[in-house]
């Protein structure tokens, strides 16, 4: 509707923690956390932050990037964080920290970073306009003021993989 305004959203509004214990089937055979188990994690915890905010249904558009920057052992539990940080007409930028914490040393460190997209959706799967959002702490602004940026790049980037697309083939590869 025309002239329709939401109201904005603070990003603690949209904040999701989550704290799981590291089990030996989440182990690659590296004897750290497997990056799907740590990839599936990030997309739900992202999901409930989208939906939180938009209080619409909502779909992964992509995952824009996931930085593993320490390994996962069994001897840590992750503390995985996500909040809207970012925010289109029906999309969402979701930040996700995922906190690793040594059980017996208490050392913790952040074992990786991610951002998704997320757009919501109305009843007929049509996308929804979105309430903008309102940064509060320092690394909330961080995000924030940085994300036109990485919008901007995800324009780019999602027009290239369209292109490529159309380069490829859909023919069975055994045959």
């Amino acid at each position: 509707m025309e002239g329709f305004q939401l109201e904005a959203k603070t990003c603690k509004e949209s904040r999701v923690v989550r704290t799981s214990r590291i089990f030996p089937n989440d182990l690659n055979n590296h004897k750290t956390m497997f990056g799907g188990k740590l990839m599936s994690d990030v997309d739900i915890i992202a999901s409930i932050s989208a939906q939180r905010h938009s209080r619409a249904e909502v779909v992964t558009a992509s995952t824009d990037s996931v930085d593993f920057l320490h390994p996962i052992t069994q001897k840590d539990s992750i503390c995985m964080e996500s909040y809207v940080t970012w925010t289109g007409s029906s999309s969402m930028e979701i930040f996700v920290k995922i906190i690793a914490e040594n059980l017996r040393t208490a050392e913790r460190k952040i074992a990786a970073t991610a951002f998704l997209t997320f757009v919501a959706l109305d009843d007929d799967g049509k996308p929804v306009r979105v309430p903008a959002i309102i940064p509060e702490t320092d690394e909330e602004k961080k995000l924030h003021e940085t994300g036109k940026e990485r919008a901007e790049y995800r324009k780019i980037h999602r027009r290239n993989s369209k292109e490529l697309a159309s380069h490829l083939t859909t023919t069975r590869p055994w045959e």
